[in-house]
């Protein structure tokens, strides 16, 4: 008899406790003071809260962030928005100094700046400035125009780029994150479990980080869009090389002076340079004159005396007394 009884009541224990999960949710999301006896009327009053939950909880932190059922609208865009950069290569008139004043005057009136400045000389001698300048887009035709009258232009190179689409996929992207979030800090305000507040914790903070980095993409395009970047390339001119002096025909009596005054010449620096060897080695030569006196005078001292046979001592002796 016992039997059938446990049958019985296994699907109902099952179900008390589906529906004991069921009533910890919704009271965790929107109805926490509620009883096990109103489990009905607390379910479908706290389903949309669990959709939201689910949606703000469940779902990758990389999407933008919706409900389900809820539906975006793509702005439309006011205007395009287009990045416009250049690049000019210009030898000044006189100096690089003065073309680079000019230049920020222009840049300045026109209500830009002057950013990165490069300067410096080559082999040669030869200054090279390279600058970065800042320009709003009404003023950017004319400035290129006031910069190529520096001096001689060399290159120009100009390049646009329409960001429109990447405008208006970011604000819409914000926009969606920023009710996201909104979402998220309203299931944070009503929930009462600790596990669910700790995840929406972390879903906040992912969202949030999520929104910054669109934020600050926002920020880059339309300060790449608000003013133009052109980079210009300052050299200075080449001085040109100094001419010969002309070849003079000289006359017959110049030669011959030329030719004297020449030969003199030659003549001063052979001698000029045989006084200077002779002052050099004369040193050298009165040491071994020295030297050589002094080997002589003791070789002598040194020496045997000679020795004369007897009959040599005898003539003269006989020659001597004669």
């Amino acid at each position: 008899m016992r039997q059938p009884t446990t049958i019985r009541r296994r699907p109902f224990a099952a179900l008390a406790a589906a529906v004991l999960t069921a009533t910890l949710t919704v009271s965790g999301c929107g109805a926490a003071g509620s009883s096990a006896k109103d489990d009905s009327a607390d379910k479908a009053a706290a389903a949309p809260h669990q959709a939201d939950a689910k949606g703000a909880v469940d779902a990758p932190s990389a999407a933008p962030g919706t409900a389900k059922g809820a539906t975006t609208k793509t702005p439309v865009p006011s205007q395009n928005y287009v990045v416009r950069t250049a690049t000019l290569s210009v030898e000044a008139k006189d100096s690089v100094a003065a073309a680079l004043a000019s230049a920020r005057t222009t840049v300045t009136g026109a209500g830009g700046y002057v950013g990165d400045e490069n300067t410096s000389r080559d082999s040669q001698g030869l200054e090279h400035s390279t600058i970065t300048l800042r320009v709003p887009p009404d003023s950017y035709d004319k400035v290129l125009n006031d910069l190529a009258g520096l001096g001689r232009l060399i290159e120009r190179k100009v390049s646009t780029e329409d960001v429109t689409s990447q405008v208006v996929d970011v604000e819409s992207r914000i926009r969606s994150q920023q009710a996201s979030l909104a979402r998220v800090r309203e299931l944070m305000s009503r929930t009462t479990q600790l596990s669910d507040v700790v995840t929406l914790e972390g879903e906040l903070s992912t969202r949030e980080a999520n929104l910054e980095a669109l934020q600050a993409q926002q920020a880059s395009l339309k300060e790449r869009t608000n003013l133009a970047t052109v980079t210009l390339v300052l050299s200075e001119p080449e001085h040109p090389a100094s001419a010969p002096p002309p070849k003079k025909d000289d006359g017959f009596w110049e030669s011959v002076g030329n030719a004297l005054g020449t030969g003199w010449h030659a003549f001063y620096v052979t001698l000029r340079g045989i006084l200077i060897v002779l002052s050099v080695a004369l040193p050298f030569a009165a040491l071994g004159l020295a030297g050589w006196f002094v080997f002589v005078v003791v070789r002598r001292r040194l020496a045997p005396p000679a020795v004369v046979p007897d009959g040599e001592n005898v003539t003269a002796e006989a020659v001597t007394g004669e």
